[in-house]
């Protein structure tokens, strides 16, 4: 495979390599996005958590697990982060009293609110020199490749 050079001479991508481009830009985002959080003591995950859970009034550690792409067990020390730091509960699901369900605080959805502010700056400045086209083609592709959740 060859490697393409930047303007100074620095090896810098493997040629067609889309997949390495792709976890570059969601590397330099997630690190971006970290950064922003870190004032609040979040990070990345647990922004996903908050909003996935605000999305739907509440969900099982399984139903974040398969949002988050991970075994339902690592969801575990995320909510439990958020749990001390006063933003989530966790509650009996009126469904299945076995189940459950991690659901935020008067505090997670003020802290939500916020990190959804930080989130849209973070991308503002990392999509910079995108045109508005250019964003909306871009978001419309990665859906496409990152198929649904879970």
């Amino acid at each position: 495979m060859e490697c393409t050079s930047s303007p100074g001479g620095i090896i810098d991508v493997p040629a067609g390599s889309v997949g390495y481009l792709l976890a570059r830009a969601g590397g330099r985002a997630i690190r971006d996005l970290n950064r922003a959080l870190e004032p609040y003591g979040l990070r990345s995950r647990h922004y996903t958590v908050l909003s996935a859970s605000a999305a739907r009034g509440g969900l099982s550690q399984r139903q974040l697990g398969g949002v988050l792409g991970v075994d339902p067990s690592a969801v575990v020390a995320l909510v439990d982060d958020l749990e001390r730091a006063g933003l989530v509960k966790r509650e009996a699901d009126p469904e299945d009293r076995r189940t459950r369900l991690v659901t935020l605080t008067e505090r997670g959805h003020t802290t939500l609110a916020r990190a959804r502010e930080l989130a849209a700056e973070t991308d503002s400045a990392l999509l910079g020199p995108l045109s508005g086209t250019e964003r909306a083609t871009l978001e419309s592709l990665l859906r496409r490749i990152a198929g649904p959740p879970g």
